[in-house]
């Protein structure tokens, strides 16, 4: 088995650790109120995207998620949030050094990296730390920690995750040529998540859109060979609009983030399938450090 297999595997009980962890970081993570920014890249990016979301749409404060690389200069703000599992990616650190004054708050996986040293709060996630390139396990159980502490999880999403691991993938999923996934609110990150997924492991053509904004182009290229998948509730009429196109339409009947660890399934059978190794995914490495020279 696959480091990513193993790892992906076991999210559940990652989940309730995470979860469990909550309670004891007041101070350590935003407060009722604050006005924050969440950054990360790659994953953490979609992973800053989802909590963004969940934290601003429960009336807990006004939140903005970067990419590291384009996070706005000169913009006030109470707090930073940064997600990194390696604790040692370039513009994440860049972002940390320039942002001296404003309270960081960093959730990585690897205590003795140098984001650990640099930041005013330090939650490590070290049971969650992976040895694989490709992310699963560390990137849910960090948002299943900020879900928490926003007191919006529940062991149903546990539960959730359980069936995402032992329910067969929907039928011919595998033999798609092309694959679209849809959110709506805190679940467009996750949908922009599971895009990342397909394209890392399986090098699989996909893409993630807002599931409103789907009709206003992306549509057109759906036909019988690709399939679209809905994370979480779909708007009126879409299902049937997708039908009509003759492609697959999959629905999204887990809690979101229990659905994303479908979709991890799905990237790793697809790998399969081709005769990828998801543990050496082309052209990535573990952490993006770039040279400064």
């Amino acid at each position: 088995m696959t480091h990513v297999a193993q790892e992906l595997a076991s999210q559940p009980d990652c989940w309730r650790r995470a979860a469990g962890m909550a309670d004891g970081l007041a101070g350590q993570l935003p407060a009722t109120g604050e006005r924050i920014a969440v950054v990360g890249c790659g994953t953490s990016h979609f992973m800053a995207q989802a909590y963004a979301a969940l934290r601003e749409g429960s009336g807990q404060g006004e939140t903005d998620a970067f990419a590291s690389s384009e996070f706005p200069v000169g913009r006030r703000y109470d707090r930073i949030v940064a997600l990194s599992r390696s604790g040692t990616t370039t513009e994440v650190l860049g972002l940390l050094t320039r942002a001296k004054g404003t309270r960081r708050s960093v959730i990585i996986g690897d205590p003795d990296s140098p984001m650990a040293t640099m930041a005013d709060d330090t939650v490590v996630l070290g049971f969650a730390d992976e040895r694989s390139v490709v992310q699963t396990r560390f990137a849910t159980s960090a948002l299943t920690l900020l879900r928490a502490h926003l007191g919006l999880h529940t062991d149903a999403v546990v539960e959730d995750a359980q069936v995402a691991l032992a329910e067969p993938l929907p039928a011919g999923l595998v033999e798609c040529t092309q694959f679209t996934f849809l959110g709506q609110g805190w679940s467009v990150g996750l949908a922009n998540e599971g895009a990342l997924k397909m394209r890392e492991a399986a090098l699989a053509w996909s893409e993630a859109y807002p599931a409103m904004e789907y009709r206003h182009g992306p549509i057109s290229i759906s036909t019988r060979s690709t399939a679209t998948w809905m994370l979480g509730d779909a708007p009126a009429g879409l299902s049937d609009e997708v039908h009509a196109t003759g492609a697959r339409w999959v629905a999204g009947g887990l809690d979101p983030l229990a659905e994303l660890v479908r979709v991890q399934r799905l990237a790793l059978a697809i790998a399969e399938a081709r005769g990828l190794d998801p543990d050496r995914p082309r052209h990535l490495t573990r952490s993006v450090i770039l040279s400064t020279a």
